[in-house]
């Protein structure tokens, strides 16, 4: 039986299997996204590789509703929100297009000494291989295939075995928008094969964007045969609230940051850490609006909340609700129904208890009360992970100082759900390492070649 299925997670049909790639295939595609690296890349320019992202953006806004509807069924995102992901996907090929020339043009160096000039020419690598999540199915493969595609690598792409329904609708844009054979190779691969995928000599780095169980297993893989790697993994965000001038629209954005995408999102606001003075107030109206939203069918009318994307999902989450009460936790809400899990507010986490250095990868958020600015850095960075941050405050002065003390990659002062193509994303500590989208997105997968001449 194929991993490689379509399973709706609102109903839990499944709609549809997919087989996995034999190893025959495997060594075809790779050889196949090799010679094209050799041939085709080689042979166009950046502003040719860019009129064709260019195409694969507007392919993307064409079939918005068809590529929508896949990941409702795939992965349970309301169908808003879907619609949203697709328009940010094709965003992020825009602006790839739009500026991989000028990333890529030569960078001047000024001598110190001697005749002459030199300057850094950046230019590709060659096959690389991404390995994607299920919670954004084609924004996730965005950020990582723009900017590579116009540089001239090659790419192989294994999705979430969740997901091959979008996974097959991406590669056939990218063949449509006039794409070779051989740049953008979809493999349904195992693990045990996407392990000889990294080892090949033609293969020259690996992106992946997931747990960290997953990113410390290809990492000592790549490690072990010099490969280049960026890591996007998980991440338990704090929402650091010091003052406010409208409670009510802070509460709002911190509803809104907790549920994105049904709660599962890595960057999401999971840790919500309050300044005593505001913390009575802001515990009863956030709690109040967070469990007021109800968990529906994805694809209904003005749906704000779907199913989580599994039952392993929903199952994991049960499980450590129930760990954190049993060690001491108030919950409010939190219930489950099948793969349907209602928002929930935990207070009174201990340090010693699990919740309070876990992710919740769901509707769940975790609220503290601290004394003042200093215990709410200590807090906030009292966590192994840190990708993004949330800080609400008043003060121009305290929002600079208090976001250079925060220990994550991304810091958004006043407001959330604020990623742009233009921004570069990524972590530091168990979060990972690189960074994906903006100017630094496309300085990953690159050979920065030094020409001096005298």
């Amino acid at each position: 039986m194929s991993d490689y299925a379509v399973v709706n997670p609102a109903t839990g049909e499944t709609v549809e299997t997919y087989p996995t790639i034999t190893d025959a295939e495997l060594e075809s595609a790779i050889a196949s996204a090799s010679n094209t690296h050799d041939g085709w890349s080689r042979d166009t320019t950046v502003a040719e590789r860019a009129a064709l992202v260019a195409r694969v953006a507007e392919l993307h806004t064409e079939r918005r509703e068809e590529l929508a509807d896949i990941i409702v069924r795939e992965m349970g995102k309301t169908r808003e929100q879907a619609l949203g992901e697709v328009d940010f996907a094709a965003d992020i090929y825009g602006y790839y297009a739009d500026n991989g020339a000028s990333f890529l043009e030569d960078e001047p160096i000024r001598l110190l000494a001697g005749d002459g000039s030199a300057v850094i020419r950046r230019s590709s690598l060659g096959v690389l291989l991404g390995i994607m999540p299920w919670n954004f199915p084609y924004y996730q493969v965005a950020r990582f295939a723009g900017p590579n595609i116009v540089i001239g690598n090659t790419i192989i792409l294994k999705h979430a075995p969740q997901c091959p329904e979008s996974a097959a609708a991406i590669e056939t844009i990218f063949r449509d928008a006039g794409f070779p054979e051989g740049a953008y190779v979809n493999v349904y691969a195992t693990n045990d094969q996407i392990a000889t995928v990294i080892a090949d000599p033609r293969v020259q780095g690996v992106s992946l964007t997931g747990s960290e169980r997953a990113g410390a297993a290809v990492a000592e893989i790549a490690g072990r045969h010099l490969k280049k790697v960026v890591l996007e993994l998980g991440g338990s965000d704090p929402f650091v609230l010091l003052s406010t001038d409208d409670l009510d629209a802070t509460v709002e954005s911190a509803v809104a940051a907790r549920l994105d995408n049904n709660g599962q999102s890595c960057n999401a606001a999971k840790r919500f850490i309050v300044a005593d003075d505001l913390y009575d107030a802001f515990l009863e109206k956030f709690t109040a609006a967070l469990t007021a939203v109800e968990a529906v069918d994805p694809t209904s009318d003005g749906a704000e909340l779907g199913p989580l994307s599994s039952t392993a999902a929903a199952d994991r989450i049960e499980d450590q609700l129930s760990r954190a009460v049993a060690q001491g936790a108030t919950l409010v809400g939190g219930q489950r129904s099948g793969n349907f899990v209602s928002p929930g507010v935990l207070t009174d986490v201990a340090p010693g208890n699990d919740a309070y250095h876990e992710e919740f990868f769901g509707p769940i958020a975790t609220v503290h009360r601290v004394s003042g600015e200093d215990a709410a850095i200590a807090l906030a960075n009292d966590t192994p992970f840190g990708l993004g941050s949330y800080l609400f405050t008043t003060d121009a002065a305290q929002a600079e100082r208090v976001a250079d003390r925060i220990e994550a990659g991304m810091v958004f002062v006043n407001l959330v759900l604020a990623d742009g193509a233009e921004l570069p994303f990524g972590g530091v500590k168990r979060s990972g390492t690189g960074r994906e989208m903006g100017r630094l997105g496309a300085d990953e997968f690159v050979n920065k070649k030094l020409i001096r001449i005298g």
